[in-house]
């Protein structure tokens, strides 16, 4: 399966021309496997989620490309392959009631094993992907200890055609459209930013508990979703994803609650920020995503995730998207390599393209 998922990969770059053979070839190329596994999440707290390494001549930045590549979805979908996808009435109603929708399956096992062989290159740390340098942050351990691991990165699309063709998944943009609207109305939505979540065995790190939009306050109005998908089967074991049923509803005159702990590591750090009806209500419940099930979570659900102390691995990749029309709320970059978009100004261009619209489902 390992050696049909590269290759599939390679032919689905080469088809377009986005690389040389060579860099093809360098895809093809098996991985060993490594004595201790805490080497591949090794971080130098200096320089910890600092991209600065150079981009190859001639290799393409993905971002330009507005459309699926054809790894896992194709280009030319018709009206009804798009509602296909839709959410049922039920469906929608309990994400507003709970805060999110779980157990959505979105891809299939071989989509899965696709998209974890990039991972593993991204894991490399001798070796760096050729593109490596298109991450818009990197951070090989965000706890900074050797027993508490957690590789955090974002930008993925921009570098692998299988990530970037995960953005336009009908299967998840269809839903998101559903969902992102407190109107209940189906909006046109656009990629916010991608993510990697890896725990590796035995000492994988814990989430610390927080909602998203805490860390997104730089856009507005809220008109935000996230879909976590599994890559690998998660257990409470395994530090799966937890939900704080109801507590998209927490909030601080209309603001997030405040981030207690950037670097995740401080499970229990929320706590000091609740008050005391929200920590009567704190009861999380475990998502148990199936490898290839998404979750949907709105902006205000708390949510986190426990360690890994199993002996497999748990990998995951997120998608956030953001409702057409969102604007800036800063006048300066929103991470490293986007351009700057004014105070105001709508969300737009290179790195945000649209990846649904409802109009779609109905010409």
């Amino acid at each position: 399966m390992i050696v049909l998922c590269i290759y599939v990969h390679a032919a689905c770059i080469w088809r377009r021309g986005y690389c040389s053979r060579d860099i093809a070839d360098k895809m093809e190329v098996e991985q060993s496997p490594l004595a201790d596994e805490r080497v591949l999440y090794r971080n130098e707290e200096a320089v910890k989620g600092v991209v600065q390494t150079a981009v190859p001549e001639g290799f393409r930045d993905l971002s330009l490309d507005h459309s699926p590549l054809g790894c896992l979805v194709e280009d030319n979908m018709s009206p009804s392959d798009w509602a296909r996808h839709e959410l049922s009435a039920a469906q929608v109603e309990q994400y507003w009631e709970e805060g999110y929708l779980s157990n959505v399956p979105v891809l299939t096992e071989e989509q899965c094993d696709l998209l974890l062989q990039d991972y593993r290159q991204f894991l490399d740390p001798d070796k760096l992907h050729p593109g490596h340098g298109l991450f818009y942050e990197f951070h090989r351990n965000q706890s900074g200890h050797h027993d508490n691991v957690l590789l955090h990165a974002l930008g993925q699309w921009r570098i692998t055609p299988a990530f970037h063709d995960i953005c336009f998944l009908p299967a998840i943009a269809v839903p998101a459209s559903q969902l992102i609207d407190p109107a209940h109305q189906p909006r046109a939505i656009r990629l916010w930013h991608d993510q990697l979540f890896a725990k590796p065995p035995r000492h994988g790190g814990v989430v610390a508990w927080h909602q998203d939009y805490s860390y997104w306050t730089r856009t507005k109005p809220m008109l935000h979703i996230t879909v976590h998908i599994a890559l690998d089967d998660q257990t409470v074991e395994t530090g799966g994803l937890h939900f704080v049923s109801g507590s998209h509803k927490w909030h601080r005159e209309g603001m997030p609650l405040p981030i207690t702990d950037a670097a995740f590591g401080n499970m229990e750090s929320i706590q000091s920020v609740l008050t005391e009806e929200e920590r009567k209500q704190f009861r999380p419940m475990p998502s148990n995503l199936r490898k290839g099930e998404a979750s949907f979570h709105h902006p205000l659900m708390v949510h986190g995730s426990y360690a890994n102390r199993s002996d497999r691995p748990r990998r995951a990749t997120v998608v956030n998207y953001f409702a057409d029309g969102v604007c800036s709320d800063v006048s300066e970059p929103m991470m490293n390599g986007f351009p700057v978009i004014k105070k105001g100004e709508k969300m737009e261009g290179q790195f945000f393209p649209i990846v649904y619209d409802p109009l779609w489902s109905r010409q």
